[in-house]
């Protein structure tokens, strides 16, 4: 089959076509913009395959959208804004790319011959809960820029499943660490800081419970959905790792074998959800299930970082 996806460049997306590649005989276009977030040297093992191409091109950009989708046979969406902190200093980019873009890929998709529109989104859409754990079926209820834009292109994308018949399968992922995240985000943030002999700025008291997925078992998760999931349906994905990020601060000093007074609490960020938590027994019922423990996936996460020292380094300014 032949697989268009948007975003490759970026952190999930690349590991997605590590796993297309080690896990199938699919043909893969990589279609992405290459801003800050998506870097040339993420793709250059890729490359290598003659199975993978790459296009440089906007989701918002009709024209380049229109020819790079024709031929293929399925989509998955990876390509938008992602960085809560950077959704609140300049929401503008955080809806043209996640809303217009994932209206754009629609369109375009629906006009050819689409067998699965796989749309990547996140748990965020959900909003803050005190106990239990959300559903599908639960109302969406996003706090920041981010999480709304996120929110609106799943409702974007749902309505072409029900306007015009476009084969579209929804996915809410937790939160994700691995290799090759940008380091503005939580774990590599904190773990290239402690790298360096540098504080990590903690927010508020710590206390924001996140559930932490591997990479790897989300996009396990993505690829049973485009196989094996129902159209028209959203898919939640976990991992069963609700944590507070004062405990994986602790863990990540530990394992980069930091000062124990590394840690500085900072002013809590603006809306700051308390907890997040997803029922994902949906997305069980197909098969599958999240491999890596928490512990593993944090130490080979720093080892990772401790590697690759050129890949971040320049990222960090």
């Amino acid at each position: 089959m032949k697989i268009l996806i948007t975003g490759g460049a970026g952190f999930i997306a690349s590991n997605f076509v590590r796993l297309l590649l080690e896990t199938s005989d699919d043909e893969i276009t990589i279609l992405d913009s290459l801003t800050y977030a998506g870097d040339r040297r993420t793709l250059s093992d890729l490359m290598e395959n003659s199975r993978v191409s790459f296009v440089q091109g906007d989701v918002c950009d009709r024209a380049t959208v229109t020819k790079v989708v024709k031929g293929h046979k399925a989509i998955v969406h990876f390509a938008a804004e992602s960085h809560v902190d950077r959704s609140i200093q300049g929401p503008d980019q955080f809806v043209l790319t996640n809303c217009l873009g994932t209206n754009v890929m629609c369109d375009v998709a629906r006009k050819h011959d689409i067998e699965k529109f796989v749309h990547v989104s996140t748990d965020e859409t959900y909003g803050s809960i005190d106990t239990g754990s959300f559903s599908e079926l639960d109302i969406l209820n996003p706090s920041s820029p981010y999480s709304a834009s996120k929110a609106a292109s799943d409702l974007i994308a749902l309505s072409y499943r029900t306007t015009f018949d476009l084969p579209v399968i929804v996915t809410r992922s937790s939160n994700n660490y691995g290799p090759f995240q940008h380091p503005e985000k939580l774990i590599p943030l904190f773990i290239t800081n402690l790298l360096d002999g540098l504080s990590v700025p903690l927010y508020g008291t710590g206390q924001n419970i996140r559930d932490w997925i591997y990479v790897d078992d989300n996009c396990n998760a993505i690829e049973t959905v485009l196989r094996l999931g129902n159209v028209g349906e959203t898919y939640n994905i976990g991992a069963d790792n609700e944590v507070t990020n004062l405990d994986v601060t602790k863990w990540l000093i530990e394992l980069c074998e930091a000062k124990s007074d590394a840690m500085m609490f900072v002013e809590d960020r603006l809306g700051h959800d308390l907890r997040y938590s997803v029922d994902c027994s949906k997305v069980r019922s197909l098969g599958w299930s999240p491999l890596m423990r928490l512990s593993e996936g944090l130490a080979e996460t720093v080892n990772w970082y401790r590697e690759n020292e050129a890949w971040w380094r320049g990222k960090k300014s």
